[in-house]
């Protein structure tokens, strides 16, 4: 890897390029805003890769690829014999399609690149240095970087704030870093604030606070840090509930003369009353106190509270199973006149479904409809999980029924099918898994590694061995690799079932499926799977 980031470095300085110095060729991951503090604002920060939108011709590629897929044969036939004609948009909502299953993404990538009448934009190569990150190949990544710039298609900051995520996630922090700094090889310009900030907000989110503290700390005199960057690291000291140096680089900024504002103030509240113990009723109220004297600093210096200040209030009455003082508040709020948005309706809704009050948490979700505010995954979420906790197949099944009817399933996530795969699996409702499995396909969004996790400690839960050794060679072949509880499982079970042979065939398939990922892409340095 070393090797081909110098060569890269090399190539950069005898073709002199400067590219890419515009501002809209980075999309960086959205500063945190008031939206994104409220019940989605944790999740890590997503380079702006292009949605999935609607496509008859991807959606067939896509089934043709899952369909004919043979990791032991090549794929070009079936794709040929299709006669599919390529196009940029056709390739890359193909490849957006099949990004949970890396091996068939990357033989697309591949195949597709090699068509004389094709070449691939920044989109494409972008997605797939985000796919072989997710699955750690990053050596592969670094290959297909220099490859964009051998071929003409500028490596962005957005390529590298891509790349810069997949490592943080994967714990490769240094690596990051160095990225990072080879960054400017690859963009012609020195990396500036947004990406400073990019990079500060990743090891944030990620739960890496003292490192983004360091690199802050050695950085800031090159990158003039503004309010964005505080708010980053007091939210990530916030994260890891170290509310102390949270408040250290507050006084920081106060004192560095930086101007503050309703985002910062409510990271703090946010890191104050989110990660706070709420029971019992002393360490709530606790809290409580602690926020309003927040609150009351805002005020002090002419902030005013805003619907996340008043969403973040409401979600710790709702952990704290306080439905009165939830809905209390909630309408509260609106008669002030601050419109409640997704999240602040969904926390009360979270409280009252948890709370088994489910006919008035439907009420609620009604008037949220009615008043225009369409609801979350998050929201719907709030119902299923109840149902799940009740075992209450028929409500679940009821919901997903209605949603299916009304053309609503797009609002689902990933998370929302796993926690029915999760209850189904426990409850042996096998053929309702089949029915979710295939919604999910044809919806373009899974499945992926947790659902066939679910799917298959659920099977040998049940010791239905056939079918979950079935499931898991199927995992592997689509890119996805199991964790070491799985593969712990199955064998395990194998054994005490006495299917000794079952296992050893199993095993065999695995060590060649994993050379296999090798010698099909012999160009990129692929690493067999391992766990």
């Amino acid at each position: 890897m070393l090797r081909l980031r110098h060569q890269a470095k090399q190539f950069r300085r005898r073709r002199g390029y400067a590219l890419c110095s515009s501002n809209n060729c980075f999309q960086t991951p959205a500063p945190i805003q008031s939206a994104d503090l409220e019940l989605g604002f944790e999740n890590p920060p997503k380079p702006g890769l292009p949605p999935i939108v609607p496509s008859h011709d991807a959606d067939a590629v896509s089934r043709l690829l899952f369909q004919h897929h043979n990791p032991f044969h090549a794929m070009e036939s079936s794709l040929e014999l299709a006669g599919v004609r390529l196009t940029q948009s056709l390739v890359l909502q193909t490849l957006l399609r099949i990004r949970n299953f890396s091996k068939i993404a990357l033989g697309f990538f591949v195949w597709s690149r090699d068509q004389a009448y094709h070449s691939h934009g920044a989109d494409a190569y972008d997605l797939m240095v985000d796919v072989l990150g997710k699955v750690r190949q990053f050596d592969a990544a670094w290959q297909l970087i220099v490859e964009m710039d051998q071929r003409g298609v500028a490596p962005s900051p957005r390529t590298f704030a891509i790349l810069v995520r997949r490592y943080v996630a994967a714990g490769l922090t240094r690596q990051a870093i160095r990225a990072f700094d080879d960054m400017e090889a690859f963009i012609g310009r020195e990396p500036g604030t947004a990406e400073f900030n990019m990079l500060l907000d990743t090891l944030c989110k990620y739960g890496y606070p003292k490192v983004a503290t360091e690199f802050f700390n050695k950085r800031k005199v090159s990158f003039e840090p503004d309010e964005k960057a505080y708010t980053i690291l007091v939210y990530g000291w916030c994260k890891i509930k170290k509310t102390d140096m949270a408040q250290k680089f507050l006084k920081e900024m106060i004192e560095r003369g930086v101007e503050l504002n309703v985002v910062t103030y409510n990271v703090l509240l946010n890191g104050i009353c989110r990660r706070a113990s709420l029971h019992p009723d002393v360490c709530f109220d606790k809290t409580i106190h602690e926020a309003e004297n927040l609150l009351s600093d805002m005020r002090s210096r002419g902030i005013e509270p805003d619907v996340t200040s008043y969403s973040i209030i409401i979600h710790v009455c709702s952990r704290a199973h306080k439905p009165e003082l939830s809905v209390c508040m909630f309408r509260s709020m609106k008669e002030k006149g601050i419109c409640p948005t997704v999240a602040t309706y969904t926390s009360v809704i979270k409280c009252l479904a948890s709370c088994g009050r489910l006919e008035e948490a439907e009420e609620l979700l009604n008037e949220m409809m009615t008043n225009g505010v369409c609801p979350s995954p998050a929201t719907y979420n709030c119902f299923f999980k109840e149902y799940r906790g009740r075992k209450d197949i028929s409500s679940a099944m009821k919901l997903y029924k209605k949603m299916k009817e009304m053309g609503s399933l797009g609002v689902l996530d990933m998370h929302t099918y796993n926690i029915l795969i999760g209850m189904f699996s426990k409850l042996s409702q096998t053929e309702l898994i089949m029915e979710l499995w295939h919604d999910m396909i044809e919806k373009g969004i899974g499945p992926d590694m947790d659902s066939y996790t679910l799917l298959i400690h659920g099977l040998c839960e049940r010791q239905k061995w056939q079918e979950a050794c079935q499931f898991f060679m199927e995992m592997i072949e689509k890119g996805l690799l199991p964790q070491k509880v799985t593969f712990e499982t199955l064998y395990r079970g194998l054994i005490q079932a006495d299917m000794l042979r079952t296992w050893r065939r199993l095993q065999k398939k695995i060590n060649e499926e994993s050379l296999m990922f090798s010698s099909d892409f012999q160009q990129y340095q692929l690493k067999p799977y391992k766990r």
